[in-house]
């Protein structure tokens, strides 16, 4: 049974930094992987992804300079490392797992963890 359990989430306030995890298990394949987001009253958005092996990542525009995202294959744990945090960081955080990097970049992953809070004040 494939899980995603993320943690990490915290209040923080602006200008912080903040490390996400999500711990994989129950994968039969090796996983593509990705962090998204979603803020009360909005959709669901991509925040960044990886590539299994780490070669390939994609970050939205809001993010870029401020994010990384990487894989610890060896521990299956995926981490969103966020800097200089801002108030419109604001949102339930996600992770999600699949097979295919097109179908984590475009939300439409097989498989979600139940979310970690983040709160930038």
């Amino acid at each position: 049974q494939v899980q995603l359990v993320e943690s990490g989430g915290d209040s923080v306030e602006a200008g912080g930094l903040l490390t996400l995890s999500c711990t994989a298990s129950g994968f039969a394949f090796d996983s593509d992987m990705g962090w998204f987001r979603q803020a009360p009253g909005q959709k669901r958005e991509a925040v960044a992804a990886v590539s299994t092996g780490g070669s390939s990542t994609m970050y939205v525009d809001s993010v870029k300079g401020r994010v990384t995202i990487s894989i610890d294959k060896n521990k299956n744990i995926l981490y969103l490392e966020m800097n200089n945090v801002k108030p419109e960081d604001t949102a339930v955080y996600y992770c999600a797992a699949d097979p295919s990097f097109a179908k984590i970049v475009l939300g439409r992953a097989n498989y979600w963890g139940q979310g970690t809070q983040v709160t930038v004040s």
